[in-house]
């Protein structure tokens, strides 16, 4: 037997989801918004080779799921079911990595309204929701069988910022983990803070604590909306919705220190902002983010492995309208643009030397499509 082949079967013992995750297929699961034509939650079996999709089920009935998440061990997924006013809920549903089907098990508040992210601890133990227009984050138990519990912790956030129309009150846009799963970081549209909270695994029932410091601020009027971190957790990168830039902040411990900032539109540019996503390639190398509005664009920076910082490499135009929400499939071969006005998805090839994109002609129609999410096909 040749050594390859040896080894392939030595890692498939020891470590049977390592081939698994760099197979060549996996299920594109598409959050929705159902005010249009969209009938709920997509998936999609996609082909890292070609580019390819073919739909492979919907859950239907399922109300505004624009933000998806997945548990660790990717048996459940979970949606936010975003409203425009009141209480909004959360949804949790058994996912098949054969099929791609999913089982809708139970939905809770969460705990404010228009939830429009969430993000599940380390430990798969908690979910927790960042509500829009509830300015608030909750926090809901995992049960063993992948449903949830009602809230058992919900943290107001206070305070506004300079523009009056959007920064009235808070608005809690993102709730994410440090790589190190110690500290969950909130930043907040309406107050121009990062809010940093501790997770306390052994406190059930009140599972974070503002850290110290309990925030960053972030520049008045900006809009800070969502963060990534690095994959070894030295360094973040925030977009801010308002004024379509990107920070760069150096990290430690739960505290971060600004360290560089870079508009994404073009110095000409004059019409109109609304940053939207930001994303990593898998390899670290590039950073994505996507500006609405009138741009509808994605901005590339290189990273400077040494310190961080970033590079202008490129823009390039999304082909559609409102690109809310984008992603790098797992080998880096295309970059995948959710429009959400146009009704589209649009798949570009992408050079993994250099960051850029280029065009396919490969679209998927799907109604206002606002979220993407890849998990591994068996």
């Amino acid at each position: 037997m040749p050594a390859a082949a040896r080894f392939s079967i030595l890692l498939a013992l020891l470590f049977p989801g390592i081939l698994r995750a760099q197979g060549r297929y996996y299920h594109l699961l598409v959050g929705t918004y159902t005010s249009g034509t969209s009938e709920g939650i997509y998936s999609y079996r996609f082909d890292t080779q070609t580019g390819r999709l073919s739909h492979e089920y919907t859950a239907k009935g399922v109300e505004n799921p624009s933000f998806l998440a997945a548990s660790p061990d990717r048996r459940y997924v979970y949606s936010v079911n975003e409203g425009p006013g009141g209480a909004g809920e959360v949804s949790a549903f058994k996912f098949s990595s054969s099929t791609g089907r999913l089982e809708f098990i139970n939905k809770q508040p969460s705990g404010g309204g228009a939830p429009c992210y969430i993000s599940l601890s380390g430990d798969g133990r908690f979910l927790f929701v960042a509500n829009y227009s509830g300015g608030n984050l909750s926090a809901l138990p995992v049960n063993p069988d992948g449903s949830l519990a009602p809230p058992v912790q919900t943290i107001q956030h206070q305070g506004s910022s300079i523009n009056p129309k959007r920064q009235e009150k808070p608005h809690v846009h993102c709730a994410v983990f440090s790589p190190s799963g110690k500290y969950l970081f909130t930043p907040d549209l309406g107050t121009d803070k990062i809010n940093v909270y501790r997770y306390r695994p052994g406190r059930p029932e009140e599972p974070l604590a503002p850290a110290d410091p309990p925030f960053a601020a972030a520049s008045a009027g900006s809009g800070p909306r969502h963060l990534v971190f690095s994959s070894g957790g030295e360094y973040a990168y925030l977009v801010q919705e308002l004024t379509a830039a990107v920070t760069v902040f150096s990290h430690e411990d739960g505290k971060l220190t600004p360290v560089q900032s870079l508009p994404m539109a073009a110095p000409d540019f004059k019409g109109e902002h609304g940053a939207a996503e930001i994303r990593l390639s898998p390899d670290g190398k590039f950073l994505y983010a996507s500006n609405r509005g009138t741009a509808n664009e994605i901005t590339i920076y290189a990273i400077n492995p040494e310190n961080g910082k970033l590079a202008l490499a490129g823009r390039r135009s999304t082909l559609g309208k409102t690109p809310r929400n984008f992603m790098i499939d797992p080998s880096g071969r295309f970059l995948l643009v959710a429009n959400q006005n146009s009704d589209s998805i649009i798949i570009f090839k992408r050079d993994r030397e250099t960051g850029l994109s280029g065009e396919t002609g490969s679209m998927l129609t799907v109604g206002n499509p606002v979220y993407l999410m890849m998990l591994p096909a068996d």
